[in-house]
């Protein structure tokens, strides 16, 4: 089974509810994209308009290897269209506020999955039959933890708990992820060959956000915090999200396989695989469940069976609940919350047909509605554990929230 043989084979589109206001002050924009992260498109959309990025305001962050359909404002944004190879955005309407996450109410997907042999498309159709009437877990997936060069590899949130910033900091400027161009790549081993000569390194790296960096070390050489606190906050906050979600994920993993130790699928990820019930399984008391996204911010009163499951798991990394956080860093804090543990996609259709892609095979399309924050990646993992398949997403480890390290 291929997923993302080609753009059309994976289309999401965000269904929005941000009021309309004939006399707002915020413009509102469809963007069409391919092939451009979320971040990228909008950078660019900004210098050809030469907009300001506080003035944008934006609410999902999409997919590079997918068509996608989002949208974003602008605070007294233009009327006018832009369109580049792999771009599309255009006016659509007024708004007296700047578009959100709040502002999606679900995200639509339209999902191709090909080379599927006869003797496996009934597993798949049974397995999707299985999804809608149980649904799957709530996992976030490995996009979210595109800031981890791999298993076993440290995360820079976990780093920042620990207040390694020199480490943390090492591996956010020079860590290797498979995904850097050869431009990054250069960049990165320039500052793993000069690290601690920060003078040679200013002298060394092409302007931008790691030279600026390089360039506050000059002048205080020891202080790797000041440095961290002047990452871009849109990384800082990244960093923090992926450790927070990792340790989340291992507590959801751990009672799934506390609660269906008899019979348990490993849904395939990049950094290690997450449980779910088997084929048939109903667990009925996880489909109101939420459970607390972790941090020093989570106050749980000693009973509460989620203090104890979050420091079982964080005593792995040598912390608790209430070390979760940056010490003496102001603006990197964890964020606050719960998460549903259960996923139940609506409106969920699929049909077979010939794979036009692949000879002699079939292609099964797929169509279901998804709240913002899951992933419909692991809808297609949970179909990869039914049919026996451990292939790998394509570029499923991009980091789909982080921009590509420029001046910008």
């Amino acid at each position: 089974m291929k997923i993302k043989c080609r753009p059309d084979d994976f289309i999401v589109e965000e269904i929005p509810c941000l009021p309309e206001d004939t006399r707002g002050e915020f413009r509102i924009y469809r963007l069409e994209k391919t092939g451009w992260t979320t971040p990228d498109a909008l950078a660019f959309i900004r210098r050809a308009w030469d907009i300001k990025p506080q003035r944008m305001g934006y609410g999902g962050l999409k997919d590079r290897h997918a068509r996608t359909i989002q949208y974003f404002t602008i605070h007294g944004g233009p009327e006018r269209k832009i369109q580049q190879p792999g771009i599309e955005a255009f006016p659509v309407a007024s708004a007296r506020e700047p578009f959100h996450s709040r502002h999606i109410v679900a995200n639509r997907f339209t999902v191709v999955a090909r080379a599927i042999d006869l003797a496996t498309l009934p597993i798949l159709e049974n397995a999707l039959k299985n999804i809608s009437q149980f649904g799957i877990p709530n996992y976030f997936d490995d996009q979210r933890f595109g800031s981890v060069s791999g298993p076993g590899q440290p995360f820079i949130g976990k780093m920042l708990c620990a207040a390694s910033f020199e480490d943390a900091l090492r591996e956010a400027l020079a860590g290797r992820y498979t995904h850097d161009t050869a431009e990054a790549k250069r960049e990165k081993q320039i500052l793993r060959d000069g690290w601690g000569d920060w003078k040679g390194l200013k002298e060394s790296l092409p302007r931008g956000h790691a030279r600026s960096l390089v360039c506050y070390l000059m002048d205080h050489p020891t202080d790797f915090r000041g440095a961290v606190a002047r990452l871009r906050p849109e990384l800082g906050g990244l960093y923090l999200a992926a450790y927070q979600s990792w340790i989340w994920n291992r507590v959801l993993d751990s009672k799934i396989r506390q609660d269906c130790r008899q019979s348990i699928a490993e849904l395939p990820c990049r950094l290690r695989s997450w449980a779910a019930p088997g084929p048939g399984v109903a667990v009925p008391e996880f489909g109101g469940l939420c459970i607390p996204l972790p941090s020093a911010r989570l106050k749980l009163p000693a009973e509460n069976p989620w203090l104890g499951a979050f420091n079982s798991i964080l005593a792995e990394d040598g912390l608790t609940l209430a070390t979760m956080k940056v010490p003496r860093q102001r603006d990197l804090f964890f964020s606050r919350g719960e998460r549903n543990a259960w996923l139940m996609p609506t409106e969920l259709n699929w049909r077979h047909h010939k794979d036009d892609y692949h000879h002699g095979a079939l292609a099964l399309a797929m169509s279901f509605l998804l709240p913002r924050g899951s992933y419909a990646t692991m809808l297609i993992k949970r179909l990869q554990a039914a049919a026996g398949s451990i292939d790998r997403l394509p570029d499923e480890d991009d980091w789909e929230e982080v921009p590509r390290q420029t001046g910008d």
